[in-house]
């Protein structure tokens, strides 16, 4: 059977074709392309990506808007029923706002928009996105944003520490992130908010493939589901 995605599109976004080319890179198959003011999801989605940009300028918060979105009903719905769900950069904000992740992302420690590729530790290498990965390992993923500073109050943080939900932590300090923190999953395992781009390395041609081993292995695991 196809492996069968989708990428939500938000006014604004503007990594949505990139995930879109990553996604059926690695899988074989192009995502649906879903606009955010539809009502529904397509049928028997396996994997459904939110990618970064600015949706709705980052007016109010960034993602705050976003995560109002009619389309943002159904993503909750299918993550709660066990859908896979990706949100990268903005995505992670939106994911945030909808309350599929605790947390929230603050302006950049230092005020600046941060776009270079910077060394993460492998956190935690047995959910579905990260199995691919070796437990510590240190990969490069490009990062491009303004406010990717993970804030959460120390009762969550020691939380997401104790649970194993941290995904992904920044090598050396990049954005002010409490803990480093670069990437955290939800209880369940199957929602992941990351700051990185692993869409922007999946091909060498892009400088790096240290993305192309998370969409691999999302795909590996719904295929042995």
């Amino acid at each position: 059977m196809a492996f069968r995605s989708a990428v939500i599109t938000f006014p604004g976004s503007n990594c949505d074709r990139d995930m879109a080319v990553a996604i059926e890179q690695v899988s074989g198959t192009a995502p649906h392309r879903v606009w955010h003011g539809d009502a529904q999801l397509p049928d028997g989605l396996d994997f459904i990506a939110l990618p970064g940009g600015f949706s709705y300028g980052d007016y109010l918060r960034s993602g705050a808007m976003a995560a109002n979105s009619p389309i943002m009903r159904e993503v909750i719905r299918a993550a709660e029923r066990g859908v896979p769900v990706l949100g990268v950069c903005n995505g992670f904000q939106v994911l945030t706002e909808a309350r599929l992740l605790p947390g929230a992302l603050m302006r950049n420690a230092g005020q600046n928009f941060i776009c270079r590729t910077v060394a993460l530790k492998v956190e935690n290498a047995q959910s579905l996105f990260t199995s691919g990965y070796e437990a510590g390992q240190e990969i490069r993923i490009p990062v491009a944003h303004h406010d990717g500073n993970y804030f959460a109050d120390a009762e969550t943080l020691d939380r997401l520490e104790g649970e194993g939900r941290v995904a992904f932590r920044y090598a050396e300090a990049c954005n002010g992130s409490q803990r480093d923190i670069a990437g955290v999953l939800n209880a369940a395992g199957n929602v992941l908010g990351m700051m990185p781009h692993p869409e922007r390395a999946i091909d060498p041609a892009h400088g790096g493939t240290d993305g192309r081993a998370l969409f691999e292995a999302a795909i590996r695991s719904l295929a042995d589901a």
